[in-house]
């Protein structure tokens, strides 16, 4: 890996303030690397080298005035960054992993997010793969194809933010913006040796908001928790187009990130009270609650009392796919992945009075959660009950709902809930896979999910993969 292309954000930024590191030799040296591994790796479905050095030369005059004069720049300014496949962004087609959109048309507009990283002066380098219209936890299409795993490209990178996580890990840009409806910042971030960070829900304006609802959010994937933090300071700034968007939010999510956790209530569960989970990553888990408790957070093992609410889960999940399957003609359906297809004829089965009981009970978690967080600080459990298992093509596994979730148990029950979740690399398997530590705090409590992840970043640093 160039030496250049393994700085994380804040470090480039440390760089660029000093003069010692110009935007355009990053951005050079990052679609260098792009063009050398994406092939074999396939994490970017569009890179736009032209406009991404026409970026970063704008982002080096803007840093050679500040250095002279003290000009204003942006909070990320000339670090590369990419943009996921189901996100808005102006000048490059939004396909959603799908090949029923027509590319061929206007695409004018930047979602808030985009928006947001182009004003602080981040440099967008393309978009990135998801498997189609984000519908599953492995990232493959027929558009695309499959995404793998920079640790072992046999391996899945977990999705449905795939593509964002293998670039992250691969040094192909230090930072990735993805979505998570079910856990699809948080599997991929862990399966690819990444920190990701599903905020509260509003806390990151959406446009279009998701056909998803209010599971969905949008999150950073990052080389360390510090960048996490940066991003979050830029996505969450107020957007009119979302109105379940929280209020203006003034915190600076790098603040406090220091300060550590002594003292700090953590409840330790390592299976939800559930789930299976197989024993090299409980292990490895395990040693990273105890880091935790070396550095003063007082730990008590308990679970949080409810059941696996998968069937929450995926009723609201496949009834949704369902309406965007009935939306297309016979032409489109033919076209779509055959998980999708499974997905949508599953949908179906579900009624109005099942949806509904079905938001009675995600109330009813999302209550006991509430409740339950006023003993704690944070929740810690694995990120995945499973290292990342083989990369497979769309509709190559038989498909029910334990192959569709059944294996990311910890992930999808704080989609439900809405509570901010953090994974943090916590070691590697004995063949040498990423495991990744959850972190769950209260609802809107995102400074404290930083500062956690960030005690534990401290001392045990992120590795990367060799490639």
């Amino acid at each position: 890996m160039s030496e250049l292309t393994t700085f994380a954000a804040h470090q480039l930024l440390a760089l660029y303030r000093s003069g010692s590191l110009s935007p355009v030799e990053v951005t050079t040296d990052v679609l260098a690397r792009i063009e050398k591994l994406n092939p074999a790796i396939n994490a970017f479905c569009v890179v736009d080298a032209e406009r991404a050095l026409a970026s970063a030369r704008q982002s080096e005059q803007r840093w050679q005035a500040h250095r002279h004069n003290g000009a204003a720049v942006g909070v990320l300014e000339g670090v590369p960054a990419s943009i996921k496949d189901l996100i808005l962004t102006r000048e490059w087609p939004t396909l959603r992993g799908s090949r029923t959109i027509n590319p061929a048309q206007a695409w004018e507009i930047d979602a808030p997010v985009t928006a947001r990283l182009r004003e602080a002066g981040a440099v967008l380098l393309g978009k990135t793969t998801t498997p189609e219209f984000g519908c599953k936890a492995e990232t493959n299409s027929p558009l695309h194809g499959i995404t793998r795993n920079p640790w072992n490209l046999s391996c899945t990178t977990g999705g449905s933010s795939g593509g964002a996580a293998a670039a992250v890990a691969a040094g192909m840009g230090p930072l990735a913006v993805g979505t998570d409806g079910a856990g699809s910042v948080r599997i991929p971030a862990a399966f690819c040796g990444n920190v990701g960070l599903k905020p509260s829900f509003g806390r990151v304006p959406a446009y279009p908001l998701s056909p998803f609802g209010t599971v969905a959010h949008l999150g950073p994937h990052t080389m360390s928790v510090t960048d996490c933090a940066l991003m979050l300071n830029v996505m969450k700034q107020p957007d009119a187009r979302d109105w379940f968007s929280l209020p203006v939010d003034a915190t600076d999510y790098t603040a406090n990130l220091e300060k550590g956790i002594q003292g700090l209530r953590v409840a330790y569960s390592p299976t939800l009270g559930y789930a299976k989970v197989d024993p090299e990553v409980a292990k490895r888990v395990e040693d990273a609650v105890h880091v935790l408790q070396d550095l003063g957070a007082q730990v008590e093992q308990c679970d949080p009392g409810f059941t696996d609410p998968i069937d929450i889960s995926v009723g609201l999940w496949f009834s949704v796919v369902h309406q965007i399957w009935t939306g297309m003609s016979s032409e489109q359906q033919a076209l779509t992945d055959p998980d999708f297809q499974a997905q949508a004829a599953q949908g179906a089965q579900y009624t109005f009075a099942d949806i509904h009981r079905l938001q009675l009970r995600r109330a009813e978690l999302g209550s006991m959660m509430r409740q339950f967080m006023q003993g704690y600080d944070v929740l810690v459990t694995p990120t995945v009950a499973v290292p990342a298992f083989e990369a497979r093509a769309a509709g190559e596994a038989h498909f029910d709902v334990q192959q569709f979730l059944g294996w990311t148990p910890f992930s999808y029950p704080f989609n439900l809930t809405q509570q901010p979740a953090i994974t943090v690399p916590c070691g590697l398997t004995t063949a040498g896979l990423p495991v990744g530590l959850q972190i769950v705090g209260p609802m809107f409590d995102d400074a404290l999910v930083l500062r956690v992840a960030r005690a534990y970043e401290a001392v045990k640093p992120v590795a990367r993969p060799v490639i």
